[in-house]
């Protein structure tokens, strides 16, 4: 069983910052799933629970689709908690999220690794005792020169890259649904090479 987790913040203010773009992912997954997150009080989370990748006969794979209900920096909680009410292991953990050492349209998918300054994966590692866990980085790019990180990745995408947006979401939902189907490294060759 595989977790999935898209990291932002909650509310309006947010939504469409450049901070919740794993938001934006988890809610392609859960439109293409047919499912809705509702909020899961056990652990602090909004979550659903479905099968992919179901033929006729099939149960398909479990998979659980998340986004926390606190603030980025306090997603570790939350993360932990989701996966000991489901049993499930770290290390079918995946958790999208923002880069900002990614140019612009730059996915990459890797397992483990340092968290580059990033405030939720940080939360994570700590809460979980481990960095072991897959992660989908979304490439948002370095700020202009001048603004301050912090400002640049809470702010919303310029209209020029809000055209590809929609394509680029929906090739980091295929990127995830891919490694639940087919695993970590045959999903990264493929996304790897076909974004060379």
């Amino acid at each position: 069983m595989y977790t999935v987790l898209g990291l932002g913040n909650p509310g309006s203010r947010y939504e469409n910052t450049r901070h919740n773009i794993g938001h934006m992912v988890i809610s392609e997954l859960a439109n293409r799933i047919g499912v809705q997150l509702s909020r899961h009080k056990q652990s602090g989370t909004y979550a659903a629970s479905a099968r992919i990748g179901m033929a006729p006969g099939e149960l398909g794979e479990q998979v659980i689709l998340a986004i926390s209900q606190g603030y980025m920096n306090t997603t570790g909680g939350p993360t932990a908690s989701l996966l000991a009410y489901f049993n499930a292991s770290p290390k079918n953990l995946i958790v999208i999220h923002d880069d900002l050492d990614l140019p612009f349209s730059t996915l990459k998918l890797k397992r483990g690794g340092g968290e580059g300054g990033h405030n939720g994966l940080k939360s994570i590692s700590q809460s979980l005792g481990t960095r072991d866990y897959i992660r989908l980085r979304f490439g948002i790019g370095r700020p202009p020169a001048r603004q301050d990180p912090a400002d640049y990745v809470l702010g919303a995408f310029t209209s020029a890259e809000r055209k590809e947006l929609g394509l680029l979401i929906s090739q980091a939902a295929d990127a995830v649904e891919d490694v639940m189907l087919h695993g970590l490294e045959q999903a990264t060759m493929r996304l790897h090479s076909a974004r060379q």
